[in-house]
């Protein structure tokens, strides 16, 4: 696009205007930065500027935004908070590679998802919002297959019916609980486009990060259920602990349709672009650990390994001493009550469930990677190996 002439702005920012120039850098730019002029004028139009930089972003992909972009926009940050919390959310991921912070937190877009949660104008639920996410999966792809010209990375029509098979039922699985329509609106259907930035320009990376944000929201869930179980636990009443493991089992059965949506990608396509999200992996998941730790908490070998050394927030608030549901129980048990054997088995079953997903997990990652290490630095399908003999409630084994 041609970019129009920037208007008066600070001093020594090449960004003073709203210009998204395309001009070509041989390389991504990493960790530079222009000096942070004064605050100016608040920027007019963050949503129609969001959707330019994107624009740029979609044709060259995010390790490839160009580096005089890179740094207008990177001049805008003093002026993000008078954008509201979206723009400035936009800006810290879009900007990740350029800072030299690229993990999987921005690659997946997570600070514009969590405003959307935060904002409650919205009326965001974790559930409805994986439905909205899900569901712009099947118009994207159903909007790539009425092009006449197929690019040789998009799906056959055999795969793309699995595909788009797969994503409907994870839908309706969002859906089940009256969670609202699927349908974006307000600063949801603003914004949701933003939330996909691909490192590359390879057609199935779009549903890739979709599915990944969908398994972070899936965790979300389950996080708050294993809380409100162990709330529930300390007030003496086991059996209402136990509906809510009975409905984070049932959760995990959307995190299996998921696992069969990424299935439908072709490996060689996912090594193309896997190249460029190094340093970014689902190691860095915070709410999976959130999950695994309000089960029960770490031991202190699992704290200082890899697991937990890309989630430090997490870490920090393992070792703080937050309550989870296993020290609960073994605090609180009463043998032969009302509701214990309830408990018993919906801990069980939950245990049980989340073994199958890692092993689901570990199936995938084998014909995906192959040989290959993690792109979080660990060694892949043997690091999930190893994980396969973790226990969410091994200290209720133990005890």
């Amino acid at each position: 696009m041609n970019a129009p002439t920037p208007t008066a702005g600070p001093r020594g920012c090449p960004f003073a205007g709203t210009s998204t120039s395309t001009a070509t850098a041989p390389a991504p730019v990493r960790g530079r930065h222009a000096a942070t002029p004064p605050a100016g004028p608040a920027v007019p139009d963050p949503v129609g500027l969001a959707r330019s930089v994107l624009g740029v972003l979609r044709r060259t992909g995010k390790h490839f935004l160009p580096a005089p972009l890179l740094v207008r926009l990177d001049c805008l940050r003093h002026r993000a908070g008078t954008a509201g919390p979206y723009f400035a959310a936009f800006l810290d991921c879009v900007l990740d590679k350029y800072d030299g912070r690229f993990r999987n937190r921005t690659y997946l877009a997570l600070p514009l998802l969590e405003a959307m949660l935060d904002d409650p104008a919205t009326g965001m639920t974790p559930d409805r919002l994986a439905a909205i996410l899900m569901s712009d999966v099947v118009r994207f792809e159903l909007a790539a297959a009425t092009r006449p010209h197929r690019p040789d990375d998009r799906p056959d029509d055999r795969t793309l019916g699995t595909r788009l098979r797969h994503a409907r039922r994870f839908v309706e699985l969002c859906s089940a609980g009256g969670t609202g329509g699927a349908e974006p609106v307000g600063a949801v259907a603003d914004w949701l486009d933003a939330t996909v930035q691909p490192v590359h320009v390879l057609h199935d990376e779009y549903f890739f990060i979709r599915a990944l944000q969908c398994h972070e929201l899936t965790f979300t869930v389950l996080v708050a259920d294993v809380r409100v179980a162990t709330r529930a636990v300390r007030a003496g009443a086991p059996g209402a602990a136990a509906a809510h493991l009975r409905h984070a089992s049932g959760v995990f059965a959307r995190a299996a349709v998921l696992f069969r949506v990424v299935a439908t990608m072709r490996a060689a396509t996912f090594h193309e672009f896997r190249e460029f999200t190094q340093g970014a992996s689902a190691i860095q998941s915070d709410q999976y650990k959130r999950f695994e730790a309000a089960c029960g908490a770490p031991d202190r070998a699992r704290l200082s390994a890899d697991a937990f050394a890309g989630v430090p927030v997490v870490r920090a608030e393992v070792l703080a001493g937050q309550d989870d549901l296993s020290r609960a129980v073994l605090e609180t048990r009463r043998p032969g009550a009302p509701g214990w054997d309830s408990l018993d088995a919906a801990i069980a079953d939950l245990e049980a469930r989340h073994q199958r997903w890692k092993a689901a997990h570990r199936g995938l990652a084998a014909r995906m990677l192959g040989a290959a290490a993690g792109s979080g630095r660990t060694e892949g399908v043997p690091y999930l190996d190893r994980c396969l003999q973790n226990r969410l409630f091994g200290t209720l084994l133990a005890a």
